[in-house]
């Protein structure tokens, strides 16, 4: 199945890319938690959702772009989790560090994600307890990596105060801004050993590279020492965390 998923965000990567390279701007709207969407975002989650109901009938799927009422999803042990364009503001500013996420979550656990970045043709999925890296035309397994000093990623579009206080306590370090979740994935190849998180995310925005993460030897945990929980809960917030070797 992990091939298939694959298969699938591909397509809705394509379909992103024809918006993404046309030379008119990018047309914009603000949804009710004023985050921005297009028709990119629309599009991607068309594509996705008719994919996952054909491969899976049975499971139910939960988009940024559609969220089942609470009363519907409480009772839920076993669904897809889909963003099908994280990085939004990354995308409007065409700078490429946007993918496309979805994460299979198995009683509050994702046991299956894939994460495709269209514009770098760069994609990473896991399963089974091991992670790979798609590019070129080439597959390789990853692996999260320590290294000294860490190199430090943090978000391209979202800083904060705690952030910074946290990366002057934490001694000696190198940064690296990136959007989406090519932030998780950066640990995962080893390229990146830590990325700490204070501001707030959706679990749509972790799922799937919490999935390849983990896969690759890497903990996602809370600020209390608890791993990032997608039991169904009414809130789709997540709790800051961090994503490291320890």
């Amino acid at each position: 199945m992990l091939e298939q998923i694959c298969q699938l965000v591909r397509e809705a990567g394509n379909t992103i890319m024809l918006i993404y390279e046309k030379e008119a701007p990018i047309d914009m709207s603000r949804k009710s938690d004023d985050s921005p969407v297009t028709a990119a975002d629309i599009a991607a989650h068309d594509i996705i959702l008719q994919g996952l109901k054909q491969l899976t009938p049975e499971v139910p799927v939960l988009s940024e772009e559609d969220s089942p009422d609470w009363s519907e999803r409480q009772q839920w042990q076993r669904y897809w989790l889909v963003d099908p364009l994280d990085g939004t503001k990354e995308f409007i500013k065409r700078n490429g560090e946007f993918t496309v996420n979805i994460a299979l979550i198995d009683k509050g656990i994702p046991v299956l994600g894939v994460v495709y970045a269209p514009a770098l043709d760069v994609l990473y999925c896991a399963a089974d307890g091991k992670a790979w890296k798609e590019e070129g035309g080439h597959k390789i397994q990853i692996h999260a990596q320590d290294a000294r000093p860490p190199l430090v990623v943090v978000s391209r579009s979202h800083a904060d105060d705690e952030l910074k206080e946290y990366l002057q306590q934490i001694g000696e370090h190198q940064t690296v801004a990136t959007g989406s979740s090519l932030k998780f994935c950066l640990v995962a190849e080893g390229k990146a050993q830590l990325y700490p998180r204070f501001g707030p995310t959706n679990i749509w925005d972790t799922g799937a590279g919490h999935a390849v993460a983990i896969a690759a030897g890497a903990h996602v945990n809370d600020w209390t020492g608890k791993p990032l929980d997608y039991a169904p809960r009414e809130s789709f917030l997540n709790p800051g965390f961090r994503v490291s070797l320890f």
